[in-house]
């Protein structure tokens, strides 16, 4: 079915309820509702405040600019909404963020979420513009409505395992996961790079999202003398994970890609965090175009330190407004040709989407905990000064 098609009820129903003296499409209202999804309760609330906060300084900054379209002042206005990081959870949100009429929506954060989401999205003719969602199943699933803001793991699974065997020196790697979308789908490019350059994993072990005792899957791979474990997870278990490798007396460097690099791992972590090396998505904040500018402003207004990924919640919303003031519309039938096309200079970088709404040219940054603190290594891919 094409946009055209998708929006033909739509615009039917408002001519209908014009005709009966209704409110105008939600579209072509004063104010313009943006949609927020992710985890903001449970476990990764941080991790979903965060991302709530980079799109509300989106929001103020769009607004702080007196916006129009098509010379009607307009205000933009975030309607948030709580997946709990749970995929059938993550499908009723989407659905309400619909019948509430946004333009479009900023999320979900994590992979497993995003993908079933997207298809509610689709089917109503919004926009989604995954700040974080790295899998990229997410933007496979043939939905033009689908948009992300920083690279996918079929690139980062393929930079941290070369980077695990030419740099680091890695001779015998295990893999550990999370069975999340993200975790396995980012082992599983891990391994795909390994193979590519001749090297085999001694150990390919599973637990689950929400496993904090590691000393099991830990023996398996301590009796495989493993010089490098890669874990597809978060920081929330890479952090005890890192202290218990330290604890067995195991000289075997933890590697991770994606969702290691934050203040919450150091502060679990603790001493036993050091040496731990990973890969994220994105450049170094310090070298973002406008990433000093955002640390500050972030801070000033909410009083604490950036968790991870509001940098890019900030983008995914501004490239969105960016696209519907270009269209001098609301209406996602105008304006996502607009964002399709765009080439926005954004706080992480330059944002263009490939035909399949992936970024384009995205750089990835190697970390490593030095002293207490999360230190870039080296940038990867993408343009090393965007």
């Amino acid at each position: 079915m094409n946009k055209i098609t998708r929006f033909k009820p739509l615009v039917l129903a408002a001519a209908v309820l014009a005709t009966l003296g209704a409110a105008a499409p939600a579209w072509a209202a004063d104010t313009i509702l943006i949609g927020l999804a992710g985890p903001l309760t449970g476990p990764s609330a941080r991790i979903g405040k965060d991302l709530e906060n980079g799109a509300q300084l989106a929001i103020a900054d769009a607004n702080a600019q007196k916006p129009t379209l098509n010379g009607k002042p307009v205000t933009f206005k975030l309607l948030s909404e709580d997946d709990q990081s749970d995929p059938r959870t993550a499908v009723a949100v989407a659905q309400r963020l619909v019948d509430e009429g946004v333009a479009g929506v900023v999320g979900h954060w994590n992979t497993g979420t995003s993908i079933p989401a997207a298809r509610i999205y689709h089917d109503a003719g919004i926009a989604q513009v995954a700040p974080v969602a790295t899998g990229h199943a997410y933007t496979q699933q043939g939905f033009d409505t689908s948009f992300r803001v920083m690279g996918h793991d079929d690139d980062g699974g393929n930079y941290a395992g070369e980077y695990a065997v030419k740099v680091l020196k890695a001779k015998r790697i295990a893999i550990i996961d999370d069975r999340t979308a993200f975790g396995q789908g980012l082992a599983d490019e891990f391994i795909k790079s390994l193979a590519a350059q001749g090297v085999q994993p001694v150990a390919r072990e599973y637990v689950d999202d929400k496993t904090v005792d590691f000393s099991a899957v830990l023996t398996t791979v301590r009796s495989k003398n493993a010089d490098l474990i890669f874990f597809g997870g978060v920081d929330s278990q890479a952090a005890p994970l890192a202290r218990r490798i330290k604890q067995l007396g195991m000289n075997t460097q933890l590697m991770g890609a994606g969702g290691f690099v934050s203040q919450t791992f150091l502060t679990l972590a603790q001493k036993e965090g050091e040496g731990v090396v990973a890969l994220e998505p994105g450049l170094p904040l310090e070298q973002m175009p406008g990433g000093k500018a955002f640390e500050q402003a972030y801070r000033d207004r909410y009083k604490t330190h950036i968790e991870l990924h509001a940098p890019f919640a900030y983008d995914a919303t501004r490239v969105l407004i960016a696209a519907i003031e270009q269209a001098g519309s609301a209406n996602p039938a105008d304006y996502l040709p607009k964002l399709r096309a765009i080439h926005y200079q954004g706080v992480t970088g330059n944002i263009a989407f490939d035909p399949q709404g992936n970024l384009q040219q995205p750089s990835f940054t190697l970390y490593k905990v030095v002293d207490g603190k999360w230190q870039p290594q080296s940038v990867l891919g993408g343009a090393k000064t965007q």
